[in-house]
């Protein structure tokens, strides 16, 4: 609690001090804008992080390469406003402000992620993204629904893959990375090439990777089963057709074997638990055009045809059946973005998106002793469908030292669901068609060349999905049947903000409260059981509220040492059980000393989070989470790296004390003490 205290004296009262005392020594100069980022998922188009009026951060290529995080979801531990839950060593879910699972939404090259079986609450998706393949994350906290439309509630989590890039002349750049971690916790190979030229740019790779079971702190040991191995392809071609055109095509393949799920294992009496495999494809084609028109300043077409598979292997002890479930999702998206200078300080961007998803669910039961296969309803109707169509228009507007931000989207669905199958209910063809309109308005006031306030409202949706309305088995620690009565989770979102960028300090702070209506929950069916499991269904009965406070601070004590701090409290409260909401992330964060002189990089990292002992009837229900709450934690990283043009060598060691941690609502416990060591070479 003093922490949190601490927190908010700091935002509210010494933050602006020092950011003043440093203008006034630095003075108004524009120039310091230009070293930060420019961003792109929070209003849709370019723009300075100075001037963006929403809470947004970001992870570039240098700091995915420096720290050598091990998957996407980890490279985003200790951002602020980010908590990675980790049902199992092969998964990481993103927490942005306080909600996860569908109501988060991932994007890839700005093509939405999300499909019609993502699940409600952790999910593994996020780590079927290749990590070496990414070129920056950025996450807008607290928006997203009017840009991109349902299931941003929390917010957008937007993953940029690296782009070839055109050359005057003809060039092909090489790349090997070898990685190897202690106590066999990993082996990683990564082979990329890049051709340019003025008119054709190519860039393409191959990762294999092998995880060995996660060596947990001094009193955990090794976690048996959670390692697996995994591959994965990636290429993206850019192609200049005009001197005003240019079109991309590009194709990335993920596939991880025998993924185990710990917790399972660990907890639950099963005998085994994999995702054999998990698997995820995604080809895409866009067309940008720079036009001439200010209604067609720019023209951007995307399609793209993305699919998935999950293959569910499992046996609980002592039961004479084994199990096989496998979902498969194919996605087609057909995009197109204008983006139009209607006057001198006037802009916008407008669109309308159109995604198509299909599902495929099979299960088949094994008798042991015998044989014997028998086919069941899948997870989810077998052949459901579900399309979603929506327009949008966001307007950008300058007027002295004000900016404005207002947008609208339109959004409708059609999905369809055969349900004849189910041996609870057989209701047959099922067909739902929710729509939702949201707005959004923010307004930002620039104090000076280097600091700003603003303030917004964001409401935000989130249709009900497949997983939502037809899913029937085993889930987490239930046993759930379909509901069909259910319709879209609603947010509205009030903050206000903070932000100062100089030469040598950087800060930010932002208060945020979020009320949300007609949230999906599991609700225990009174009285009825399969397999030792109470049976749950989902309704929209929740009416609840967030409200939290974010920070950063960064500061460059001299040319070679920097400080980066970021610390993120979000309180969640269920007001029609009047209990805390689920899941909510304890007070956590992060502060980061680096060292950079030459071709010498080093950096201290101290990681902690808080006690969370505010737990909901289902945290309390959940056997991830200890009795009483999840025990507060603190780490300590150490990173060093030689880099020169045609090298580097990076090493590290995490959790040097070797402390014992979990994340809160985590299947496994968090890394030991391990090395790291990579080297990457440069042709």
């Amino acid at each position: 609690m003093k922490r949190i205290k601490y927190l908010i004296f700091f935002v509210i009262v010494l933050m602006p001090a020092f950011a003043m005392a440093q203008n006034s020594a630095t003075g108004n100069d524009d120039t310091t804008t230009n070293l930060v980022d420019v961003v792109v998922t929070a209003t849709r188009k370019e723009t300075k992080l100075l001037w963006v009026p929403y809470a947004v951060n970001s992870v570039s290529r240098k700091e995915l390469d420096q720290y050598g995080y091990r998957t996407t979801p980890e490279a985003l531990a200790g951002t602020t406003g980010v908590f990675i839950q980790k049902t199992s060593h092969g998964g990481g879910s993103p927490f942005v402000r306080g909600l996860t699972g569908n109501q988060t939404l991932l994007l890839i090259d700005g093509i939405r992620f999300n499909n019609a079986t993502f699940r409600f609450g952790p999910n593994q998706y996020l780590n079927t993204v290749d990590a070496y393949t990414l070129s920056k994350i950025e996450v807008a906290r607290g928006t997203g629904s009017v840009q991109y439309g349902s299931d941003a509630l929390g917010g957008v989590v937007q993953l940029f893959t690296k782009e070839p890039v055109f050359a005057s002349k003809k060039i092909i750049h090489a790349t090997a990375i070898g990685k190897a971690a202690t106590n066999n916790m990993e082996y990683t190979g990564r082979g990329e090439v890049q051709y340019q030229s003025d008119k054709l740019a190519v860039i393409a790779g191959y990762t294999n990777r092998n995880f060995g079971d996660l060596v947990g702190g001094d009193t955990t040991g090794i976690q048996t089963p959670s390692g697996y191995k995994e591959q994965a392809f990636d290429a993206k071609l850019k192609w200049r057709i005009a001197a005003n055109a240019t079109v991309t095509l590009a194709h990335q393949f993920v596939q991880q074997k025998n993924v185990p799920l710990y917790h399972r294992v660990k907890l639950e009496n099963f005998a085994y638990y994999f995702f054999a495999p998990q698997q995820r494809q995604m080809s895409y084609a866009k067309l940008v055009i720079d036009g001439h028109n200010k209604w067609l300043h720019k023209i951007s077409f995307t399609t793209s045809l993305q699919s998935s598979k999950e293959k569910r292997s499992y046996q609980r002890n002592s039961n004479a059946n084994k199990f096989l479930e496998e979902d498969k999702v194919k996605t087609l998206g057909l995009t197109l973005d204008i983006a139009s200078n209607i006057a001198k300080n006037w802009t916008a961007n407008s669109g309308i998106e159109y995604y198509h998803d299909r599902v495929n669910s099979i299960k088949q039961q094994t008798t042991i002793a015998t044989g014997i296969t028998a086919n069941q309803r899948g997870l989810y109707p077998n052949n459901a469908t579900s399309g979603n169509f929506s327009a949008y228009s966001l307007h950008h507007l300058k007027l002295n030292r004000f900016e404005a931000e207002a947008g609208l989207r339109y959004n409708s669905f059609a999905i369809t669901i055969p349900d004849t199958a189910t041996t609870l209910l057989k209701l047959g063809n099922v067909v739902v068609k929710p729509s939702s309109v949201v707005a959004n308005a923010a307004l930002l006031y620039r104090i000076s060349t280097s600091q700003s306030v603003y303030g917004s409202f964001s409401t935000g949706y989130r249709t009900p999905n497949i997983d939502d309305l037809g899913t029937l088995g085993l889930v987490d620690f239930r046993w759930e049947i379909p509901a069909y009565n259910l319709k879209p989770e609603k947010t509205y979102n009030t903050e206000i903000g903070y932000r100062f960028i100089g030469k040598k300090i950087q800060a930010s702070a932002s208060f945020f409260y979020m009320h949300l209506a007609d949230i999906i929950t599991r609700v225990q069916v009174p009285g009825q059981q399969v397999g030792g499991y109470n049976v749950y269904t989902k309704e929209n009965s929740q009416v609840s509220y967030l409200r939290g406070v974010e920070a950063t601070f960064d500061y460059e004590l001299c040319p070679a040492f920097s400080v980066k701090t970021g610390a993120a409290y979000a309180y969640g409260q269920n007001l029609s059980r009047n209990e805390p909401m689920r899941r909510i992330p304890p007070f956590n964060g992060r502060v980061l000393v680096n060292y950079a002189r030459g071709k010498w990089q080093a950096a201290v990292e101290n990681l902690y989070a808080g006690m969370q002992s505010r737990l909901a009837q289902g945290d309390r229900d959940d056997n991830r989470i200890p009795k009483g709450g999840t025990p507060g934690w603190n780490i300590v990283n150490l990173y060093g790296g030689y880099v020169q043009n045609g090298y580097a060598v990076r090493v590290a060691i995490q959790n040097i004390g070797n402390k014992d941690y979990r994340t809160h609502g985590s299947g496994i416990n968090g890394v030991g003490r391990i090395g790291w060591l990579s080297v990457q070479i440069n042709f």
